[in-house]
C-alpha cells in the first residue's frame, strides 16, 4: 500500500492534494510529449516490418560470407593432408594468394564482367571498381560483393590443389589473376547476372544453378584439369610398365580436419545463396548435410569394394562430392532427392580419381573428379530432380549449361597455362620438384624438426591422399626421395 509522507506544517488533506496535483501535471506533460506522435498505420508498421527484413538479409548474407570465407581454410588443410610434407608452405602460400589476388581482382574487374549492366547477356560493363556504391542507398553493392569475392577464390583455390607439388608459384600468381578477373566472372554472368544489374543469356534459358555446381565448381573443376595436363604428372607417379605408383599424403588428420570445416562453411555456401533471412533456408541446410552424409557412405562402400579396406582419402572426397553435387539443386528438390543425388556423387567420385589416373593425369587431391565432374553431375541432377517436376527441355538447358562451361573454361585455361609456361614458366626443374617446393621456391620448411624420407602406401590404391610418412630427425640428412 502507498503512503503520502507528511509535510511539516500540512495538515493529511493538503498533502493528499498537493499529491494529486503533481500527479495531474505529469499526465499533463506525458500527453502533451505524445501528442505529436503519429498513430501507428498499416503502411508504417509494413515499412517498419520491411526495415527489419532488409537488416536481418544483410546480417545473414555477411555471416555466410564469412562461412564460406572459412572455406579457404579447408581447402588449404585438405591440400597440405592430401600433398607431401615437403611442399606444406607452397600450398597454404597459394591459398593465401588465391584471396588476397583474387580480392583485388574481383574488385576491380571481375565483379563488374559478372553482375555489370549489359545489353548482350553475354559480360557485364559496369560496376568495375565497385563505381555502383554511392554511399547512403547503395549498401547492399558492398554486402553482395563480400559474398560474391569468397565464391571467386572458392572457384581459384579448386586449381590449386589438382597443381600441387610441381608448380612455380610465380606461374600460379598469374593464373590467380586471370581466373579470378575474367574466365570465373564470364561464365558467372552467364547463370548470375540478373542477381544484380546483368541479364546472362544461359540464366534466360531457365538454367538451374542455385549456389554453383558448375559456376563455381565445374569451373575450378576445369581449369584443374586444364592445368594438370599441361604441367604433366609429378615425378614417379607413372611407372614406364604403366603402373600406379601411389604418392601419399603426410597428414591425413590435417585432411580430415579441412572437410570438415569445408562442410561447415557449405552451410553459408548454399543457403547463403538466398541473400534473405527467412524460413526457405531450411530445407537447404538439410539438402546439403543429407547429401554430404551420403557422398561419404557411398564412397566408402564403392571404395572398400574395389581396394579391400575402408580408405581414408575416398570417404573424405565422398563427403566433398557430395556437397558439390548438391549446390545446384539445394533449393529445388527434396531432401529424400538429395540423398539420391550425394549418393551417385559418391559413386561418381572414386571411379572418376581412377579414371584420370589410367589416363595418365595426374591430381593429387582428386579436385578434378570432385569439383569438375561432380559438379557436372550436380547441375545435370539439379534438372532431373526438381521438384517442379520432369521436364527434358530443363534436362536439356542444363546440359547446355554444363556444356557451356566446358568450352568456355576449359580451353581458355589451357591457353592461358600454355602462355603461362612460355613467359614465366610454369612446373619448376626436376631437382627443385624434388627437393621440395617449400624450400627451393619459399626458402623455409614446415615442419624443421622432421624431414620425410619415404613413403609407403597400401597395395591396389593409387591415390586420394591417404597413408603415411616415415620420418627421420632433421640432423639425419636422407637421400631425396625420387617422387
Amino acid at each position: 500500500m502507498m503512503t503520502i509522507p507528511k509535510s511539516n506544517g500540512m495538515s493529511e488533506e493538503q498533502n493528499m492534494k498537493r499529491f494529486f496535483s503533481i500527479l495531474v501535471l505529469l499526465l499533463a506533460s506525458a500527453t502533451f510529449c505524445w501528442a505529436g506522435d503519429e498513430p501507428p498505420t498499416a503502411m508504417s508498421n509494413k515499412e517498419a516490418i520491411d526495415l527489419v527484413q532488409e537488416h536481418a538479409n544483410f546480417l545473414w548474407t555477411l555471416v555466410a560470407a564469412a562461412l564460406v570465407f572459412f572455406m579457404q581454410a579447408g581447402f588449404a588443410l585438405v591440400e597440405t593432408g592430401f600433398t607431401r610434407a615437403k611442399n606444406a608452405i607452397n600450398i597454404i602460400m597459394k591459398n593465401l594468394m588465391d584471396f588476397s589476388i583474387g580480392s583485388i581482382a574481383f574488385w576491380a574487374i571481375g565483379f563488374g564482367l559478372m553482375f555489370g549492366a549489359t545489353s548482350t547477356g553475354w559480360f557485364g560493363t559496369s560496376g568495375f571498381f565497385l563505381s555502383d556504391f554511392t554511399g547512403e542507398g547503395t549498401e547492399w553493392i558492398l554486402a553482395f560483393w563480400m559474398f560474391q569475392v569468397v565464391f571467386c577464390a572458392t572457384a581459384a583455390t579448386i586449381v590449386s590443389g589438382a597443381m600441387a607439388e610441381r608448380t612455380k608459384f610465380v606461374g600460379y600468381l598469374c593464373y590467380s589473376v586471370v581466373l579470378s578477373a575474367l574466365i570465373y566472372p564470364v561464365f558467372g554472368s552467364w547463370a548470375w547476372g540478373s542477381l544484380l544489374n546483368g541479364e546472362g543469356w544461359l540464366e534466360g534459358f531457365g538454367f538451374i544453378d542455385f549456389a554453383g555446381s558448375t559456376v563455381v565448381h565445374s569451373v575450378g573443376g576445369w581449369a584443374a584439369l586444364a592445368g594438370a595436363i599441361v604441367l604433366g604428372p609429378r615425378i614417379g607417379k607413372y611407372m614406364k610398365d604403366g603402373k600406379v605408383r601411389p604418392i601419399l599424403g603426410h597428414n591425413m588428420p590435417l585432411a580430415a580436419l579441412g572437410v570438415f570445416i569445408l562442410w561447415l562453411g557449405w552451410f553459408g555456401f548454399n543457403p547463403g545463396s538466398t541473400t534473405t533471412a527467412d524460413k526457405s533456408i531450411a530445407m537447404i541446410f538439410v539438402n546439403t548435410n543429407l547429401a554430404a552424409a551420403a557422398g561419404a557412405i557411398l564412397a566408402l562402400v564403392v571404395s572398400w569394394m574395389k581396394f579391400g579396406k575402408p580408405e581414408v582419402g575416398m570417404s573424405l572426397n565422398g563427403a566433398l562430392a557430395g556437397l558439390v553435387g548438391i549446390t545446384a539443386g539445394c533449393a529445388n528438390v527434396t531432401p529424400t532427392s538429395s540423398i539420391l543425388i550425394g549418393a551417385a556423387a559418391g559413386v561418381i567420385v572414386v571411379f572418376s580419381v581412377v579414371f584420370f589416373d589410367k589416363i595418365k593425369i595426374d591430381d593429387p587431391v582428386g579436385a578434378i573428379s570432385v569439383h569438375g565432374v561432380c559438379g557436372a553431375w550436380g547441375t545435370l541432377a539439379a534438372g532431373i530432380f526438381d521438384m517442379g517436376g520432369f521436364s527434358l527441355k530443363i534436362v536439356g538447358v542444363q546440359l547446355l549449361g554444363i556444356g557451356a562451361c566446358f568450352l568456355w573454361t576449359f580451353p581458355l585455361a589451357f591457353l592461358m597455362f600454355k602462355v603461362i609456361d612460355a613467359v614465366v614458366g610454369l612446373r619448376v626443374s626436376p631437382e627443385e620438384e624434388l627437393e621440395g617446393l617449400d624450400w627451393t621456391e619459399h626458402g623455409g620448411t614446415a615442419y624443421p624438426d622432421f624431414e620425410v624420407s619415404s613413403y609407403t602406401a597400401s597395395p591396389g590404391y593409387s591415390g586420394g591422399g591417404s597413408g603415411g610418412a616415415k620420418t627421420v630427425p632433421a640432423a639425419t640428412k636422407p637421400v631425396p626421395e625420387m617422387s
